[in-house]
């Protein structure tokens, strides 16, 4: 009888240790440096915020949250190096839609992103701004179709890579349109960028965040802007719909993931303190300016965003034909 009331009470104190694991873990983390991996370049959109993120999260949890760019393959090498990594929450994959086309665009990627990656939390999603170089003869977006409809295949646009939400916007435009423009990678949305400032590309779709002080100093000039609504930063230039392509709608968005098999009380801890950071007066006031609007979301929440998102994308990718 003894022997089996030491046993039971064994066993009740196992399962108490293992009920308390999870708060213990949460309450605990993070007790060292955690990494926010960025698979792109510097001074783009990821990079930015990541870099804001990972100060307020710093402040916030008392440890140092930093930010490592491993750009290259269109996020690949970066993601597969994140997927890799131990699953303790100490170092998480800052991510975009770039991730969920690769989905479909690279299929044979050496990870799948909701099997390898646990969602996180959103971060914020802002509208693209679709330019083209001072020298490229179209005033607005009727003139630059009726150009590309004249020469086909004679005009191109940048992007920061394959699969990155610059690439997409620019195929989607083309199908939509009904217009051959040639498709130019860039290893980064900077190289992008200074190529079509510096005319070496004629087109670009970038995010207003990144190229509305180069419009404003008319380096290239805005035909339109991606969402559905005018952007609010860029307010005199149309939408891609209302200037010419019913229809068309295309953002930058960007979360958090990490390894799969991180610890649901840490996920849930980091999604509370990113949700915290993104709701404060002062980071809102400064991406409105910057025409950044904030996505709060559960991690259950952002799982589904980033399904649909894969879906969306799948059928791009399937109508231009553009699957490796």
């Amino acid at each position: 009888m003894k022997l089996c009331l030491r046993a039971a009470a064994v066993t009740c104190l196992a399962l108490s240790s293992l009920l308390a694991m999870p708060s213990a873990i949460a309450q605990d983390y993070p007790s060292r440096s955690v990494k926010f991996v960025v698979p792109f370049g510097a001074g783009g959109p990821a990079d930015i915020y990541a870099r804001q993120l990972a100060q307020h999260m710093s402040e916030a949890l008392k440890q140092s949250f930093v930010v490592e760019n491993r750009p290259g393959a269109g996020s690949i090498i970066g993601s597969d190096a994140v997927a890799k990594s131990p699953a303790d929450g100490y170092t998480l994959l800052v991510m975009s839609n770039t991730h969920t086309t690769n989905e479909s665009l690279t299929p044979n990627k050496p990870f799948q992103l909701m099997r390898d990656f646990v969602p996180i939390a959103a971060i914020n999603y802002s509208d693209l701004v679709m330019v083209v170089h001072p020298k490229v003869p179209a005033k607005d977006l009727k003139e630059f179709i009726a150009l590309a409809k004249k020469e086909p295949g004679k005009l191109n646009y940048g992007s920061s890579g394959p699969a990155t939400p610059y690439h997409m916007a620019g195929e989607l435009f083309k199908a939509m349109s009904g217009t051959d423009i040639v498709h130019i990678p860039h290893k980064a949305s900077g190289e992008m960028r200074s190529a079509v400032i510096g005319g070496h590309v004629q087109m670009a779709f970038d995010a207003v965040t990144t190229m509305t002080a180069n419009v404003k100093a008319g380096q290239v000039r805005a035909l339109a802007t991606s969402a559905a609504k005018r952007s609010s930063v860029l307010p005199d230039v149309p939408t891609v719909a209302e200037a010419g392509v019913p229809g068309y709608e295309s953002t930058i968005w960007l979360g958090v993931m990490a390894p799969a098999g991180t610890p649901k009380a840490v996920a849930d801890k980091l999604n509370a303190e990113i949700n915290k950071v993104i709701a404060k007066p002062e980071v809102k006031a400064a991406w409105d300016k910057q025409g950044a609007v904030a996505l709060t979301m559960t991690p259950a929440e952002f799982d589904a965003y980033l399904r649909k998102d894969i879906e969306k994308w799948a059928r791009v990718v399937k109508a231009a034909n553009l699957a490796k």
